[in-house]
């Protein structure tokens, strides 16, 4: 059986400056028909930037859907016009002023598949530099140092609960161990 669901009609729910949400109506690979709701979004970008020491660079800050502070690698939406990579350097500097060299990507994490189509693309860097951080006027946050084993420590433990860090942390670690980064 083919796995494809065909769109037979939408209905936009909400346009948001950031979320677009709608109901489409989809034929299913049997033939019949069901509703699903849709989040679209531009998508993201999360680095893991390393210094010399294999610590990262985190931020801590308020997120207003869990009503408490989160501990998340640099990480930011996708802007127009510019590729995932050159988001990412983006981000990484006005979050936590570094700049980073030698980027390789960690792939790609589909967050919530079920009702979304964000795509966050995830980068391991070396850190080159570090200067003041300028993050959007609506955005607070402290830049921590942590060493990458006591991330992973942390990630196992579940005191990182963000998903996009989790898998960052993991896959750098790995890397490390291997000798490819």
């Amino acid at each position: 059986m083919k796995l494809t669901e065909k769109t037979i009609g939408s209905k936009t729910v909400f346009d948001g400056r950031i979320l677009h949400v709608f109901n489409d109506d989809v034929q299913l690979p049997d033939g019949s028909t069901a509703e699903r709701e849709v989040v679209r979004h531009p998508g993201g970008v999360c680095v893991a930037a390393l210094d010399p020491d294999n610590a990262l660079l985190f931020v801590r800050q308020f997120r207003y859907p869990y009503s408490e502070e989160v501990l998340e690698l640099p990480a930011g939406k996708l802007e127009k016009g510019s590729t995932p990579l050159e988001n990412g350097k983006r981000e990484l500097l006005e979050e936590t002023g570094a700049e980073g060299y030698s980027y390789i990507s960690l792939g790609q994490v589909y967050p919530s598949p079920g009702y979304t189509d964000e795509i966050i693309h995830l980068y391991a860097c070396r850190i080159g530099k570090i200067g003041e951080s300028c993050p959007d006027e609506d955005e607070f946050l402290d830049v921590e140092k942590i060493p990458l084993d006591k991330a992973v420590e942390m990630v196992l433990n579940n005191l990182i609960p963000d998903a996009k860090t989790q898998i960052a942390v993991l896959k750098t670690a790995l890397l490390i161990k291997s000798g490819k980064i």
